[in-house]
């Protein structure tokens, strides 16, 4: 059996309850070592086989789970955040298929929950946005045209970035002429929920400023929004001339 695992945004204890007990099952761990925080390996038993995935290809680690599942060993392969975003986890999903060996994933938090914790910063604010887009600048991987950053930034909805902070040049251009104004609020937050968290606050028009002189390349999210600022409206759901089904109005 292999075990996805979401290892949490980064702080040790962020994992689930659920992923930090099969990592102290598993026989062998094949953990993202370029991303997922090496303390949570001390969950793991003594005598566990350890593989960084950064130094292989998905050859190899598929050929490590094959390994482990002839001597009848559980595997727990361990990714960043939640594996659903950004994980290429499909690709490994579709060759455990066809070798027949069952799999199941269990979710963790993903570093825009962490992100928007350490900002105490709520992504859908009643008439400001009740939209949040995930997605990333085009690089190396190529995006979508019909999902580029500037044709997205037309709803100036949340905007969270992964994988974007060493292209902040372009990405600035492209949502300032896809439509945020210059002065939507934005928050660049380094390893969310790591002990060496760092964030940093500016705007659109001062993005690329700001990555650069603080030398951020990696490992940082970057959320574009008004939701971090000042102005929103009370939600109805607790408002007291609001009826639902659990109170009745008392105005």
């Amino acid at each position: 059996m292999v075990h996805f695992v979401g290892a949490g945004s980064g702080a040790v204890d962020l994992i689930t309850i659920r992923g930090a007990r099969l990592l102290a099952q598993a026989d062998v761990v094949i953990y993202a070592g370029s991303l997922v925080n090496p303390e949570l390996l001390k969950y793991c038993k003594e005598g566990c086989q350890i593989h960084n995935s950064a130094q292989m290809t998905l050859e190899q680690v598929t050929a490590v789970m094959e390994e482990a599942e002839r001597a009848h060993q559980t595997t727990v392969r361990l990714h960043t955040g939640d594996s659903s975003i950004y994980g290429a986890v499909r690709e490994q999903f579709d060759r455990l298929e066809e070798l027949g060996i069952a799999y199941d994933v269990c979710p963790g938090v993903s570093s825009f929950c962490g992100a928007a914790a350490s900002l105490r910063t709520e992504y859908t604010l009643p008439d400001v946005s009740q939209t949040v887009i995930i997605t990333r600048a085009a690089g190396r991987t190529s995006v979508p045209e019909r999902e580029s950053v500037q044709s997205l930034s037309a709803h100036q909805a949340t905007m969270v970035l992964f994988l974007s902070t060493s292209l902040t040049e372009q990405l600035q251009k492209d949502l300032l002429s896809g439509g945020y104004p210059g002065d939507t609020p934005v928050a660049v937050v380094y390893k969310a929920t790591w002990p060496d968290e760092k964030i940093f606050r500016c705007t659109v028009e001062t993005l690329h400023r700001t990555v650069s002189e603080n030398g951020l390349t990696k490992t940082a999210l970057i959320i574009v929004g008004r939701c971090m600022g000042g102005e929103y409206l009370r939600s109805m759901l607790y408002h007291p001339g609001f009826r639902t089904e659990f109170r009745e109005a008392t105005q």
